[in-house]
């Protein structure tokens, strides 16, 4: 009877992990009209189609302003307060520079999102990844555009 009553309140602590941190159907509905989709560390969209950086720059155009802002408002509305924000570049350059660039570009987008989700800056983590992880080929200027960009990722609500 103890090992039943001990089997039972470990499959009930069990049980009560993997519910914790679970997204509702409205917060997957609303991550998927932004065009998030479920990766291997929870839900992600790169930004590299709707925020394009220059070579060299990390200041948001008003146009991506007023994008972040929806889309951070849109998700906060269904509970979901807590991001990270990953910065990347091409790989032209030295790697410390585009590692601080990659930072500036996800410390933009965190900042804009805090306004638009009216949420702390302290809810969002950034990191400047620079060049170690690229979308495209940096072998042309297409692709090298594509991968001056930020990656929006949502591990829990």
């Amino acid at each position: 009877m103890k090992i039943k009553t001990f089997l039972l309140i470990g499959v009930l602590a069990l049980v009560g992990c993997q519910a914790k941190g679970r997204f509702s159907d409205e917060q997957i509905s609303a991550m998927r009209n932004a065009g998030f989709s479920q990766n291997s560390e929870g839900w992600g969209l790169g930004l590299s189609d709707k925020i394009l950086f220059g070579v060299n720059e990390s200041e948001l155009t008003a146009a991506s302003k007023s994008n972040i802002s929806a889309m951070a408002r849109n998700l906060a509305a269904t509970g979901i307060n807590h991001v990270r924000i990953d910065g990347h570049t091409d790989n032209y350059g030295k790697a410390d520079y585009n590692q601080q660039l990659s930072l500036k570009r996800a410390n933009a987008v965190a900042e804009q999102w805090a306004i638009g989700a009216e949420v702390p800056r302290s809810n969002i983590v950034t990191r400047g990844l620079g060049m170690s992880a690229p979308v495209a080929s940096n072998n042309s200027n297409q692709g090298r555009a594509q991968n001056r960009r930020v990656a929006i990722v949502i591990t829990s609500p």
